[in-house]
Protein backbone atom coordinates (compact mmCIF):
# COMPACT_ATOMS: atom_id res chain seq x y z
CA UNK A 1 0.00 0.00 0.00
CA UNK A 2 2.95 2.63 -1.46
CA UNK A 3 1.04 6.23 -0.68
CA UNK A 4 3.04 8.08 -3.31
CA UNK A 5 5.70 7.94 -6.05
CA UNK A 6 8.29 9.36 -3.31
CA UNK A 7 7.00 6.67 -0.38
CA UNK A 8 7.70 4.16 -3.16
CA UNK A 9 11.20 5.23 -3.68
CA UNK A 10 12.18 5.40 0.17
CA UNK A 11 10.15 2.05 0.48
CA UNK A 12 12.42 0.36 -2.23
CA UNK A 13 15.87 2.21 -1.46
CA UNK A 14 15.56 2.88 2.66
CA UNK A 15 12.74 -0.11 3.49
CA UNK A 16 14.48 -0.91 7.49
CA UNK A 17 13.88 3.75 8.53
CA UNK A 18 10.57 3.28 6.57
CA UNK A 19 9.79 0.08 8.56
CA UNK A 20 10.49 1.98 11.97
CA UNK A 21 8.78 4.78 11.13
CA UNK A 22 5.69 3.34 10.79
CA UNK A 23 5.80 1.00 13.39
CA UNK A 24 6.52 4.30 15.79
CA UNK A 25 3.38 5.73 14.11
CA UNK A 26 1.23 2.95 14.84
CA UNK A 27 2.49 2.43 18.39
CA UNK A 28 3.38 6.31 19.50
CA UNK A 29 0.87 8.28 17.51
CA UNK A 30 0.59 11.99 19.49
CA UNK A 31 -2.95 10.88 19.73
CA UNK A 32 -2.57 7.34 21.18
CA UNK A 33 0.15 8.33 23.24
CA UNK A 34 -1.43 11.61 24.94
CA UNK A 35 -4.57 9.31 25.82
CA UNK A 36 -2.68 6.74 26.87
CA UNK A 37 -0.26 9.25 29.57
CA UNK A 38 -3.52 10.65 30.76
CA UNK A 39 -4.54 7.10 31.80
CA UNK A 40 -1.20 6.20 33.53
CA UNK A 41 0.04 9.31 35.32
CA UNK A 42 -0.48 9.35 38.94
CA UNK A 43 0.24 12.66 39.72
CA UNK A 44 2.14 14.90 36.73
CA UNK A 45 -1.14 15.98 34.08
CA UNK A 46 -1.25 18.23 30.88
CA UNK A 47 -1.21 22.17 30.23
CA UNK A 48 0.19 23.15 26.62
CA UNK A 49 3.21 20.58 26.39
CA UNK A 50 2.06 16.93 25.30
CA UNK A 51 3.75 14.01 26.64
CA UNK A 52 3.84 12.91 23.15
CA UNK A 53 6.14 15.96 22.74
CA UNK A 54 8.62 14.85 25.08
CA UNK A 55 8.47 11.35 23.85
CA UNK A 56 8.94 12.74 20.26
CA UNK A 57 12.16 15.37 21.46
CA UNK A 58 13.96 12.13 23.33
CA UNK A 59 13.57 9.62 20.88
CA UNK A 60 15.24 12.08 17.91
CA UNK A 61 18.38 12.20 20.76
CA UNK A 62 18.17 8.08 21.79
CA UNK A 63 17.84 7.64 17.63
CA UNK A 64 21.03 9.90 17.57
CA UNK A 65 19.11 12.23 14.84
CA UNK A 66 19.75 14.46 16.88
CA UNK A 67 22.57 15.58 20.04
CA UNK A 68 20.91 16.73 22.70
CA UNK A 69 17.27 17.58 23.93
CA UNK A 70 17.96 21.41 23.56
CA UNK A 71 19.34 20.43 19.75
CA UNK A 72 15.96 18.59 19.24
CA UNK A 73 13.92 21.48 20.22
CA UNK A 74 15.41 23.93 18.03
CA UNK A 75 14.61 21.56 15.03
CA UNK A 76 11.08 21.35 15.83
CA UNK A 77 8.69 24.16 14.59
CA UNK A 78 5.42 23.09 16.62
CA UNK A 79 6.62 23.52 19.91
CA UNK A 80 5.01 26.49 21.54
CA UNK A 81 6.69 26.36 25.00
CA UNK A 82 10.06 27.89 26.13
CA UNK A 83 12.71 25.24 26.08
CA UNK A 84 13.18 25.55 29.52
CA UNK A 85 9.22 24.22 30.31
CA UNK A 86 10.64 21.02 28.26
CA UNK A 87 13.47 20.26 31.16
CA UNK A 88 11.04 21.52 33.81
CA UNK A 89 8.90 18.72 32.74
CA UNK A 90 11.37 15.87 31.51
CA UNK A 91 12.62 16.31 35.22
CA UNK A 92 8.93 15.77 36.82
CA UNK A 93 8.25 12.51 34.91
CA UNK A 94 7.08 10.12 37.23
CA UNK A 95 8.60 6.67 37.49
CA UNK A 96 5.70 4.66 37.27
CA UNK A 97 5.23 6.41 33.63
CA UNK A 98 8.15 5.10 32.87
CA UNK A 99 7.84 1.78 33.61
CA UNK A 100 4.31 1.34 32.16
CA UNK A 101 6.23 2.90 28.89
CA UNK A 102 7.96 -0.21 28.20
CA UNK A 103 4.73 -2.37 29.37
CA UNK A 104 3.38 -0.64 26.34
CA UNK A 105 5.59 -0.94 23.62
CA UNK A 106 6.57 -4.60 24.59
CA UNK A 107 2.84 -5.37 24.68
CA UNK A 108 2.27 -3.35 21.08
CA UNK A 109 5.52 -5.38 19.76
CA UNK A 110 3.96 -8.35 21.13
CA UNK A 111 0.92 -7.77 18.96
CA UNK A 112 2.65 -7.39 15.80
CA UNK A 113 5.19 -10.41 16.45
CA UNK A 114 1.70 -12.75 17.15
CA UNK A 115 0.41 -11.75 13.96
CA UNK A 116 3.63 -12.81 12.15
CA UNK A 117 3.96 -15.97 14.59
CA UNK A 118 7.21 -14.95 15.07
CA UNK A 119 8.93 -15.99 17.72
CA UNK A 120 11.94 -18.14 18.74
CA UNK A 121 11.63 -21.41 20.29
CA UNK A 122 11.64 -20.84 24.41
CA UNK A 123 14.79 -21.75 26.23
CA UNK A 124 12.55 -24.06 28.32
CA UNK A 125 9.99 -25.33 26.06
CA UNK A 126 6.38 -25.24 27.52
CA UNK A 127 7.68 -22.20 30.22
CA UNK A 128 8.26 -18.67 29.55
CA UNK A 129 11.73 -17.88 29.96
CA UNK A 130 12.55 -14.08 31.75
CA UNK A 131 15.89 -12.74 32.84
CA UNK A 132 16.52 -9.84 34.42
CA UNK A 133 19.24 -7.72 35.19
CA UNK A 134 20.16 -4.10 36.64
CA UNK A 135 21.76 -1.40 34.59
CA UNK A 136 23.23 1.49 36.49
CA UNK A 137 22.90 5.10 34.19
CA UNK A 138 26.08 6.48 33.85
CA UNK A 139 27.64 10.07 35.68
CA UNK A 140 26.15 12.70 34.33
CA UNK A 141 27.17 16.27 34.07
CA UNK A 142 26.93 18.61 37.28
CA UNK A 143 24.70 20.63 35.83
CA UNK A 144 22.70 21.08 38.73
CA UNK A 145 23.63 23.57 41.45
CA UNK A 146 23.73 20.57 44.12
CA UNK A 147 26.58 18.73 41.52
CA UNK A 148 28.86 22.07 41.22
CA UNK A 149 31.00 21.86 44.17
CA UNK A 150 31.89 17.94 43.88
CA UNK A 151 34.28 16.01 41.78
CA UNK A 152 32.38 12.76 42.54
CA UNK A 153 30.43 11.25 39.44
CA UNK A 154 26.74 12.03 39.71
CA UNK A 155 25.00 8.95 39.36
CA UNK A 156 21.26 9.95 37.97
CA UNK A 157 19.55 6.53 38.87
CA UNK A 158 19.18 2.72 38.20
CA UNK A 159 16.90 0.51 36.67
CA UNK A 160 16.22 -3.75 37.10
CA UNK A 161 14.83 -4.83 33.37
CA UNK A 162 13.07 -7.66 32.61
CA UNK A 163 14.05 -9.44 29.17
CA UNK A 164 12.01 -12.36 27.29
CA UNK A 165 14.48 -14.03 24.89
CA UNK A 166 11.56 -15.99 23.18
CA UNK A 167 10.36 -12.74 21.41
CA UNK A 168 14.03 -10.67 22.05
CA UNK A 169 11.91 -8.11 24.07
CA UNK A 170 12.14 -5.95 27.14
CA UNK A 171 9.25 -6.47 28.68
CA UNK A 172 9.19 -4.57 32.25
CA UNK A 173 11.25 -1.69 34.09
CA UNK A 174 11.65 -0.92 37.50
CA UNK A 175 12.83 2.58 37.86
CA UNK A 176 15.09 3.92 40.99
CA UNK A 177 16.38 7.75 41.07
CA UNK A 178 18.49 6.49 43.54
CA UNK A 179 21.71 6.00 41.69
CA UNK A 180 23.28 4.58 44.81
CA UNK A 181 20.26 1.83 45.90
CA UNK A 182 20.55 -1.75 45.40
CA UNK A 183 19.33 -3.86 42.65
CA UNK A 184 17.99 -5.99 45.54
CA UNK A 185 15.97 -3.12 46.92
CA UNK A 186 13.85 -3.43 43.75
CA UNK A 187 12.62 -7.04 44.21
CA UNK A 188 9.51 -6.32 46.00
CA UNK A 189 7.71 -4.05 42.82
CA UNK A 190 9.55 -7.39 40.49
CA UNK A 191 7.48 -9.86 42.52
CA UNK A 192 3.97 -8.35 41.92
CA UNK A 193 4.98 -9.21 38.16
CA UNK A 194 5.26 -12.40 38.30
CA UNK A 195 2.92 -14.97 36.36
CA UNK A 196 2.41 -18.77 37.15
CA UNK A 197 4.43 -21.31 34.85
CA UNK A 198 7.34 -18.38 34.27
CA UNK A 199 11.26 -19.04 34.85
CA UNK A 200 13.14 -15.96 36.20
CA UNK A 201 17.23 -16.01 35.16
CA UNK A 202 19.02 -13.58 37.29
CA UNK A 203 22.62 -13.10 38.65
CA UNK A 204 23.99 -13.31 42.19
CA UNK A 205 22.46 -10.08 43.06
CA UNK A 206 19.00 -11.69 42.81
CA UNK A 207 19.94 -14.13 45.42
CA UNK A 208 17.65 -12.92 47.81
CA UNK A 209 15.78 -15.40 49.80
CA UNK A 210 12.37 -13.66 49.94
CA UNK A 211 12.36 -12.94 46.50
CA UNK A 212 12.82 -16.51 45.59
CA UNK A 213 10.11 -17.60 47.47
CA UNK A 214 7.63 -14.96 46.25
CA UNK A 215 8.56 -16.01 43.16
CA UNK A 216 7.46 -20.30 44.02
CA UNK A 217 4.58 -18.55 46.10
CA UNK A 218 2.93 -17.03 42.56
CA UNK A 219 3.40 -20.73 40.97
CA UNK A 220 6.92 -19.62 38.81
CA UNK A 221 10.17 -20.73 38.81
CA UNK A 222 13.66 -19.13 39.08
CA UNK A 223 17.39 -20.23 38.43
CA UNK A 224 19.39 -17.75 40.43
CA UNK A 225 22.99 -17.66 40.99
CA UNK A 226 23.88 -18.28 44.50
CA UNK A 227 24.60 -15.14 46.67
CA UNK A 228 27.60 -15.90 49.78
CA UNK A 229 24.86 -14.13 51.79
CA UNK A 230 21.62 -16.55 51.77
CA UNK A 231 21.58 -19.21 54.09
CA UNK A 232 20.58 -22.75 53.24
CA UNK A 233 21.02 -26.35 55.06
CA UNK A 234 21.62 -29.22 52.85
CA UNK A 235 19.49 -32.15 52.99
CA UNK A 236 21.89 -34.56 51.11
CA UNK A 237 25.38 -34.59 49.60
CA UNK A 238 26.56 -33.64 46.33
CA UNK A 239 25.72 -36.36 43.67
CA UNK A 240 27.15 -36.58 39.84
CA UNK A 241 24.48 -34.37 37.29
CA UNK A 242 26.81 -35.28 34.17
CA UNK A 243 28.88 -32.80 31.85
CA UNK A 244 28.01 -29.80 29.96
CA UNK A 245 30.26 -27.73 27.60
CA UNK A 246 31.96 -25.66 30.52
CA UNK A 247 32.68 -28.18 32.84
CA UNK A 248 31.08 -31.14 35.06
CA UNK A 249 27.75 -30.66 36.66
CA UNK A 250 26.66 -31.88 40.20
CA UNK A 251 23.42 -30.82 42.34
CA UNK A 252 22.15 -31.61 46.15
CA UNK A 253 18.70 -30.46 47.67
CA UNK A 254 18.93 -27.58 50.41
CA UNK A 255 16.36 -25.95 52.39
CA UNK A 256 16.70 -21.82 52.22
CA UNK A 257 16.32 -20.68 55.67
CA UNK A 258 15.03 -17.19 57.05
CA UNK A 259 16.06 -15.80 60.76
CA UNK A 260 16.79 -19.98 61.27
CA UNK A 261 13.63 -21.10 60.14
CA UNK A 262 12.82 -23.43 56.93
CA UNK A 263 11.48 -21.51 53.78
CA UNK A 264 12.21 -23.12 50.61
CA UNK A 265 13.11 -26.58 49.73
CA UNK A 266 15.52 -26.07 46.20
CA UNK A 267 17.89 -27.63 44.19
CA UNK A 268 21.39 -26.49 44.56
CA UNK A 269 23.93 -27.14 41.15
CA UNK A 270 27.49 -26.52 41.22
CA UNK A 271 29.24 -25.73 37.93
CA UNK A 272 32.65 -27.15 37.96
CA UNK A 273 34.13 -24.80 34.74
CA UNK A 274 37.12 -26.01 32.85
CA UNK A 275 37.95 -22.58 32.99
CA UNK A 276 38.13 -19.94 35.64
CA UNK A 277 35.44 -17.00 34.99
CA UNK A 278 37.29 -13.24 34.75
CA UNK A 279 36.62 -13.11 38.79
CA UNK A 280 38.57 -16.53 39.44
CA UNK A 281 35.72 -18.65 40.00
CA UNK A 282 36.40 -22.19 39.53
CA UNK A 283 32.90 -23.37 40.82
CA UNK A 284 29.67 -21.77 39.88
CA UNK A 285 26.56 -22.46 42.40
CA UNK A 286 22.86 -21.98 41.08
CA UNK A 287 19.60 -22.13 43.29
CA UNK A 288 16.29 -23.58 41.60
CA UNK A 289 13.03 -25.07 42.07
CA UNK A 290 12.69 -26.33 38.61
CA UNK A 291 11.27 -30.07 39.20
CA UNK A 292 14.52 -32.28 38.13
CA UNK A 293 12.17 -34.04 35.75
CA UNK A 294 11.55 -30.82 33.87
CA UNK A 295 15.17 -29.20 33.47
CA UNK A 296 18.29 -31.93 34.87
CA UNK A 297 20.97 -29.97 35.93
CA UNK A 298 22.87 -29.46 33.00
CA UNK A 299 19.60 -28.36 31.76
CA UNK A 300 19.44 -25.73 34.70
CA UNK A 301 23.36 -24.70 33.80
CA UNK A 302 22.29 -23.98 30.12
CA UNK A 303 19.66 -21.73 30.34
CA UNK A 304 21.45 -19.78 33.09
CA UNK A 305 24.39 -19.56 30.41
CA UNK A 306 21.46 -17.60 28.17
CA UNK A 307 21.66 -14.89 30.02
CA UNK A 308 24.18 -13.30 27.99
CA UNK A 309 20.98 -12.08 25.81
CA UNK A 310 20.58 -9.36 27.93
CA UNK A 311 23.49 -8.13 28.11
CA UNK A 312 23.60 -8.15 24.56
CA UNK A 313 20.69 -6.17 24.74
CA UNK A 314 22.10 -4.19 26.98
CA UNK A 315 25.22 -3.24 24.47
CA UNK A 316 22.57 -2.37 21.71
CA UNK A 317 21.70 0.25 23.97
CA UNK A 318 24.55 1.60 24.79
CA UNK A 319 26.37 1.31 20.99
CA UNK A 320 23.97 1.53 18.74
CA UNK A 321 21.59 3.86 20.73
CA UNK A 322 21.96 6.91 23.12
CA UNK A 323 20.67 5.23 26.32
CA UNK A 324 22.18 7.26 28.61
CA UNK A 325 22.32 11.04 28.24
CA UNK A 326 25.13 13.06 30.26
CA UNK A 327 23.69 16.48 30.00
CA UNK A 328 20.09 14.59 31.43
CA UNK A 329 21.33 14.98 35.46
CA UNK A 330 17.73 15.27 36.70
CA UNK A 331 16.84 11.68 37.31
CA UNK A 332 13.48 11.54 36.23
CA UNK A 333 14.48 12.84 33.18
CA UNK A 334 17.89 10.39 32.81
CA UNK A 335 15.27 7.39 33.64
CA UNK A 336 13.14 8.39 30.60
CA UNK A 337 15.62 8.80 28.56
CA UNK A 338 16.63 5.29 29.38
CA UNK A 339 12.97 4.02 28.96
CA UNK A 340 12.45 5.27 25.78
CA UNK A 341 16.24 3.87 24.34
CA UNK A 342 14.57 0.55 25.55
CA UNK A 343 10.96 0.91 23.95
CA UNK A 344 13.19 2.26 20.61
CA UNK A 345 14.72 -1.35 21.24
CA UNK A 346 11.22 -3.03 21.24
CA UNK A 347 10.89 -1.53 17.73
CA UNK A 348 14.05 -2.55 16.52
CA UNK A 349 13.17 -5.90 17.76
CA UNK A 350 9.83 -6.19 15.96
CA UNK A 351 11.64 -4.64 12.87
CA UNK A 352 13.76 -7.48 13.05
CA UNK A 353 11.29 -10.38 13.42
CA UNK A 354 9.81 -9.26 10.58
CA UNK A 355 13.02 -9.54 8.60
CA UNK A 356 13.46 -13.28 9.73
CA UNK A 357 9.60 -13.73 8.73
CA UNK A 358 11.61 -13.04 4.89
CA UNK A 359 15.08 -14.02 5.33
CA UNK A 360 15.30 -16.56 8.09
CA UNK A 361 16.14 -16.90 11.83
CA UNK A 362 19.55 -17.19 11.71
CA UNK A 363 20.67 -14.70 9.90
CA UNK A 364 19.20 -12.13 11.31
CA UNK A 365 20.11 -13.09 14.80
CA UNK A 366 23.63 -14.22 13.58
CA UNK A 367 24.82 -11.75 11.27
CA UNK A 368 22.51 -8.39 11.46
CA UNK A 369 24.09 -5.53 13.02
CA UNK A 370 22.29 -3.32 15.17
CA UNK A 371 24.37 -0.78 14.73
CA UNK A 372 23.81 0.07 10.99
CA UNK A 373 20.44 -0.39 11.64
CA UNK A 374 20.85 2.19 14.16
CA UNK A 375 23.17 4.54 11.74
CA UNK A 376 20.83 4.19 8.57
CA UNK A 377 17.71 5.39 11.01
CA UNK A 378 20.06 8.77 12.44
CA UNK A 379 21.43 8.90 8.94
CA UNK A 380 17.44 8.77 6.84
CA UNK A 381 15.18 10.34 9.63
CA UNK A 382 16.02 13.79 9.06
CA UNK A 383 15.19 13.70 5.14
CA UNK A 384 12.24 11.57 5.40
CA UNK A 385 10.84 13.75 7.60
CA UNK A 386 11.15 16.62 5.00
CA UNK A 387 10.37 14.32 1.80
CA UNK A 388 7.59 12.28 3.74
CA UNK A 389 5.80 14.64 6.60
CA UNK A 390 3.51 13.90 9.48
CA UNK A 391 -0.06 13.36 7.50
CA UNK A 392 1.83 10.46 4.97
CA UNK A 393 2.33 8.14 8.29
CA UNK A 394 -1.54 8.69 9.53
CA UNK A 395 -2.71 5.83 7.44
CA UNK A 396 -0.44 3.04 9.47
CA UNK A 397 -2.67 4.67 12.86
CA UNK A 398 -5.97 3.41 11.60
CA UNK A 399 -4.56 0.16 8.97
CA UNK A 400 -6.16 -3.32 10.02
CA UNK A 401 -3.21 -5.73 11.44
CA UNK A 402 -3.24 -8.27 9.22
CA UNK A 403 -2.63 -5.29 6.05
CA UNK A 404 -0.19 -3.68 8.28
CA UNK A 405 2.49 -6.99 9.16
CA UNK A 406 1.75 -7.84 5.12
CA UNK A 407 3.51 -4.06 4.51
CA UNK A 408 6.12 -4.60 6.56
CA UNK A 409 6.93 -8.01 5.33
CA UNK A 410 6.55 -6.26 1.92
CA UNK A 411 9.25 -3.95 3.05
CA UNK A 412 11.26 -6.86 4.22
CA UNK A 413 11.66 -8.22 0.81
CA UNK A 414 13.44 -5.04 -0.15
CA UNK A 415 16.02 -5.34 2.34
CA UNK A 416 19.75 -5.83 1.38
CA UNK A 417 21.13 -7.22 4.41
CA UNK A 418 24.43 -6.79 2.96
CA UNK A 419 23.87 -3.30 4.19
CA UNK A 420 23.77 -4.28 7.98
CA UNK A 421 25.97 -7.20 8.25
CA UNK A 422 28.03 -7.41 11.39
CA UNK A 423 31.84 -7.05 11.07
CA UNK A 424 32.74 -9.18 14.40
CA UNK A 425 36.18 -8.53 15.44
CA UNK A 426 38.74 -11.26 16.36
CA UNK A 427 40.29 -11.24 20.11
CA UNK A 428 42.16 -8.35 21.43
CA UNK A 429 45.38 -8.35 21.34
CA UNK A 430 47.67 -8.14 24.72
CA UNK A 431 48.53 -4.19 25.41
CA UNK A 432 52.11 -3.83 25.12
CA UNK A 433 53.78 -2.07 27.79
CA UNK A 434 53.62 1.52 27.23
CA UNK A 435 56.63 3.90 27.81
CA UNK A 436 56.12 7.98 28.59
CA UNK A 437 59.30 10.57 28.66
CA UNK A 438 57.68 13.92 30.29
CA UNK A 439 60.39 15.44 28.25
CA UNK A 440 58.44 14.86 25.15
CA UNK A 441 54.49 14.49 25.72
CA UNK A 442 54.28 14.35 22.18
CA UNK A 443 55.32 12.12 19.21
CA UNK A 444 54.92 12.08 15.32
CA UNK A 445 52.78 9.58 13.88
CA UNK A 446 54.55 9.65 10.31
CA UNK A 447 57.91 9.08 12.07
CA UNK A 448 57.46 6.30 13.79
CA UNK A 449 56.06 4.55 11.07
CA UNK A 450 59.00 5.87 8.73
CA UNK A 451 61.70 4.40 11.57
CA UNK A 452 59.42 0.71 11.65
CA UNK A 453 59.68 0.48 8.01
Amino acid sequence: MIVNEIFRRFSEQTPMPVMVRALLERTFHPERLDAWFEQTAEVQYTRELLFSTLFELMSHVVCQVRRSVHDAYQAAEHIATSVGAVYRKLARIEPTTVAALVRYSAQESRAVMETLESSQPSPLPGYVVKILDGNALATTEHRLKALRPLRAGALPGKAVVVYEPARNLMVDLVPCEDGDTQERALLPALVETVQRGEVWLGDRNFGVTDFLVGIAAHGAYFIVREHEQIRFTPHEAMRDGGRMETGMVAEQRVVLTRAGQATLTVRRIAVRLDRPTRAGDTTVYLLTNLPAVVAPATVVARLYRGRWRLETAFQVLATALTSEIDTLAYPKAALFGFAVAVVTYNVLATAKAVLAQVHGADPIEQEFSDYYLAAELAAVAAGMAVALPAPEWQVFRILPLTEFVAFLLTLAHNVRLARFKKHPRGPKKLAPQRSYDPKHPHVATARLIAARK
